[in-house]
């Protein structure tokens, strides 16, 4: 084959180990769990993922706040709040008095899937929190879902005392877990063979590999 055909051989084998190392590598954190805060204005169809904390927050008289935990990703792909019950529904018992104002509070345990021992979970529940006028979104928690514990930078570890242990930890893909941003219970699958992705950069490689060969053994010819 010649020295070059087998240097150039030597070089393509080593990319070939690098790209089914790369493959086979096993999977990265799938996320994290915790609590994520959502809000939903009034008159509005749907929820929004909060832009700040519960602490900084402050919904208005007739506003809703969601809490669910759940593992996610990230924002993008955090899980909403399955409740879909309204202001009027979850306050119709509550009613207005001056000087406060009416925050509806829907708590969303989450899934087995979620929990950190793979136990079911408490169910979900709604409450009608009546706060001073300047309250905040935790303030509004805190009146109807205690007790609450936070860790030392702030981070909302439990509500109503759930989970008992942990606070936003880091969950790897083998121990299971739902990530989902429509709401549902579902969570990421996969199969276990190759990627399409690894597939194609083998069948580089060997491409690769066949045409420096041919190329060597016709400038030896020559």
């Amino acid at each position: 084959m010649g020295r070059r055909a087998a240097l150039v051989c030597a070089v393509l084998l080593s990319a070939l180990v690098s790209v089914v190392t790369l493959g086979a590598s096993p999977a990265q954190a799938a996320g994290y769990r915790y609590w994520s805060f959502w809000q939903r204005e009034r008159g509005a169809g749907g929820w929004t993922y909060a832009t700040q904390g519960p602490a900084t927050a402050r919904p208005g008289d007739g506003d809703m706040i969601g809490f669910r935990f759940a593992v996610s990703e990230d924002s993008g792909d955090a899980t909403q709040p399955r409740d879909s019950a309204g202001f009027k529904t979850v306050c119709a018992h509550t009613p207005a008095k001056d000087g406060t104002k009416r925050v509806a509070v829907v708590l969303d345990f989450g899934t087995a899937a979620d929990a950190p021992d793979h136990r079911t979970p408490p169910e979900p529940r709604t409450e009608c929190a009546r706060v001073g006028q300047d309250a905040s979104a935790g303030d509004a928690l805190a009146a109807v879902a205690k007790p609450l514990r936070y860790n030392s930078s702030a981070l909302l570890c439990a509500i109503a005392g759930y989970p008992a242990r942990g606070c936003g930890e880091q969950v790897d893909a083998t121990s299971g877990g739902s990530s989902s941003s429509s709401g549902g219970d579902g969570g990421q699958g996969g199969g276990g063979g190759p990627s399409a992705g690894l597939v194609g950069g083998l069948a580089a490689v060997v491409a690769l590999g066949a045409a420096a060969v041919w190329q060597a053994r016709r400038h030896h010819r020559r």
